[in-house]
Parts: structure tokens; C-alpha cells; sequence
């Protein structure tokens, strides 16, 4: 089951869904859609060791866009940030997005109970295109939780992306033991 618009309201005035900006038309019938923050980033290294921390460099989207080019991979960050208490949130892209061929994200589309922050994008193109800070690439939705729980995202201790920024955040797989 996926939270209606007015449930979503009623969970905002609660508290227990919160999105800052908030703007009532980026509202839905059952999901809010959410912006391109006006960083982006993109890893130093061409080859990734998920053993080691890979960094990346942040830069900003100029005001007459930013073109993204097939075959590179570019980490961005959603203008909004959300706190999600009691439901877990999933973004997924807009379909105007989709059909730019912009995936906004590679395999990280659910979030968790507790989850705070801005979400980090992780960016691919099918061809060259030019996005803009602002700009609406995705929309969130939300699933009500059955049961109790025991332990929040932001209240773990091995939370490696609780509270994320208003910029991207690199993969943090390197703090696994594996």
C-alpha cells in the first residue's frame, strides 16, 4: 500500500514525514517529487576498489546547465531534504526524466525507517544531456510499516548514511568487513 497525498500531509503535519523545501504543487496523488540539488559530483579514480575508500570531486551545475555525458557515472544530490519516521520512502525517476534516458539512480532507490537527510543520486545517461539545477528528476513515495521497529536507521550505529548533505556522498562500502 502507497501513502495517498493526503496521508502523506497528514504524516507531514504529524512529523513523521518531513521535506524541506516543501512546495504544495510538487505534491502528487501518491508521491512528492523531488529536485536536482546544484551539486554534482563525480569519483577521482577511473577504476573503484570497493575495498578502499574511492573519493570524489563536487562541482556545481552553472546556471545554463550542465551537459552529462553516456559512459560516465556522476553522483548528484536531491535540493530536498526528508526525514522519514514511521514509513519507508523509495524514489523513484519521473517519467519526463526517464524519457531524457537520465536514470537517477543505479540500485539504491529504497530508503529506510529513520532515514534523514538530502538523497545522494547516482546519475547515468543514455546520450548527451543538458540537466539544470532545480529541475524535477524524481518523485518519492511512501509504504506504511508493518509491525514494530526495533531499531531506526538514524539511531544505528553502523549507520553509514545517516544525516547525508546538501552534496553527494561517495560509497561508503569500504567500512564493511567483508
Amino acid at each position: 500500500m502507497i501513502l495517498s497525498d493526503t496521508r502523506i500531509l497528514e504524516e507531514m503535519s504529524k512529523g513523521t514525514i518531513k521535506i524541506e523545501p516543501y512546495q504544495r504543487a510538487c505534491l502528487g496523488s501518491n508521491s512528492y517529487d523531488i529536485h536536482l540539488g546544484k551539486t554534482l559530483a563525480m569519483y577521482k579514480s577511473t577504476v573503484l576498489d570497493a575495498k578502499k575508500h574511492n573519493t570524489i570531486e563536487y562541482f556545481d551545475i552553472p546556471e545554463d546547465g550542465y551537459v552529462l555525458e553516456p559512459h560516465k557515472f556522476y553522483l548528484g544530490v536531491t535540493l530536498e531534504y526528508t526525514e522519514t519516521h514511521a514509513h519507508v520512502p523509495f524514489l523513484e525517476g519521473k517519467s519526463s526524466t526517464g524519457r531524457l534516458g537520465i536514470d537517477i539512480h543505479a540500485t539504491a532507490g529504497k530508503g529506510d525507517v529513520g532515514f534523514c537527510g538530502n538523497w545522494t543520486l547516482e546519475i547515468s545517461v543514455k546520450q548527451p544531456v543538458r540537466v539544470y539545477a532545480g529541475m524535477p528528476v524524481g518523485q518519492l513515495i511512501y509504504f506504511p510499516v508493518e509491525g514494530t521497529i526495533e531499531v531506526k536507521y538514524n539511531q544505528k550505529q553502523n549507520a553509514k548514511y545517516s544525516g547525508q548533505p546538501n552534496r553527494p556522498v561517495e560509497s561508503m562500502m569500504f567500512k564493511n568487513n567483508f
